[in-house]
């Protein structure tokens, strides 16, 4: 069974921010059967940025949306959880099952850390780190 691979929004937005392609570079250092995925949060968060920001970011959000669409990254359905916030459920599914997170926010790793959860993280805003 592959590995879920969860992308955050920040992460997301590396792409645009940065040119770095996030997926050919999680291929690259996941030597291991993973599927990439995001929450249906994520989605709405990306759609907001598009909404309500303007240039880089809007752009950012813009380019994330369509590479998620092209890489048939899976939706995770998140509206029934509990918790708003989409951090939160990062984390409650990290407690739930093996997962591997790909994020730049620090309070997420440092929850992440005490699950013991894997983490994906930009490294000299050129490549992709698998983090133990």
């Amino acid at each position: 069974m592959p590995v879920k691979v969860i992308l955050d929004t920040n992460f997301l937005l590396i792409p645009g921010q940065f040119g770095v392609d996030i997926f050919s570079e999680i291929r690259r250092i996941c030597d291991f059967s993973h599927e990439i995925c995001i929450l249906d949060r994520t989605v709405d968060e990306l759609r907001g940025i598009i909404a309500l920001q303007k240039g880089r970011d809007k752009a950012a959000a813009s380019l994330a949306l369509q590479l998620v669409k092209s890489e048939n990254a899976r939706i995770l359905d998140s509206k029934t959880a509990i918790f708003k916030n989409v951090d939160k459920i990062i984390l409650e599914i990290a407690c739930r099952e093996k997962v591997v997170v790909a994020t730049q926010d620090k309070l997420l790793k440092s929850g992440l850390a005490k699950l013991k959860t894997r983490v994906i993280v930009l490294r000299q805003k050129k490549y992709l780190k698998l983090e133990e």
